[in-house]
């Protein structure tokens, strides 16, 4: 009778120390997969503050040719100065802050390509060595963007699969991990533009 007792005790034990150390190790991938999202915001951002660097030296390269454009000017400007404001900690990620974030960098994105369009008006600006260098480093911002949208949206899939896989779901709502958002296609891109000669 007293072994049946300790063989029990032993058998709780086991089942204690198993179930610890399974939610020990949920938890601490969900802490590592939140911690993957989060990186790969701050990338995100990183690259979106490059982008915000490039253009003052765009736009004063642009005064210089083309002052009576002061109305493109003052749009970028104020569209760089939204675009910066809009700030996210990335521990309350979620889809309407991002929305507002992505809206504030296409509004940007927009007033970049009217200010781009400038240059076909002003030859002695498109000839000019500062301006295109300044064109090939934003287009290669631009593409940095794109990428690192992508390793974001990679990551915060792997984090949002991991916390809804059963039974980690149970888990990840106990310990309060939740699910992120993902980069979306702003509306409308999902229709060709028209082209017309």
């Amino acid at each position: 009778m007293k072994m049946k007792g300790v063989i029990t005790i032993v058998v709780i034990v086991l089942v204690v120390i198993g179930i610890y150390g399974w939610i020990k190790g949920a938890q601490n991938k969900f802490v590592k997969g939140e911690e993957s999202v989060e990186a790969a915001w701050a990338q995100v951002e990183n690259v979106y503050q490059r982008r915000a660097d490039l253009i003052p030296n765009l736009v004063a390269t642009v005064k210089g040719y083309a002052e009576h454009e002061s109305s493109t000017l003052e749009a970028v400007v104020n569209a760089r100065a939204n675009a910066t404001s809009v700030k996210i900690d990335p521990q309350n990620l979620d889809a309407a802050s991002l929305q507002k974030y992505n809206q504030a960098q296409g509004e940007l994105s927009s007033a970049l390509g009217r200010l781009l369009m400038i240059q076909e008006n002003y030859p002695d600006l498109k000839a000019n060595e500062n301006f295109r260098d300044l064109q090939v480093q934003l287009e290669g911002t631009e593409n940095r963007i794109t990428t690192e949208r992508q390793k974001f949206n990679d990551a915060a899939k792997a984090y949002n699969t991991m916390i809804r896989e059963f039974p980690k779901n149970i888990l990840a709502s106990m310990f309060g991990f939740e699910k992120k958002p993902y980069f979306e296609a702003a509306p409308g891109a999902e229709t060709a533009p028209k082209v017309e000669f």
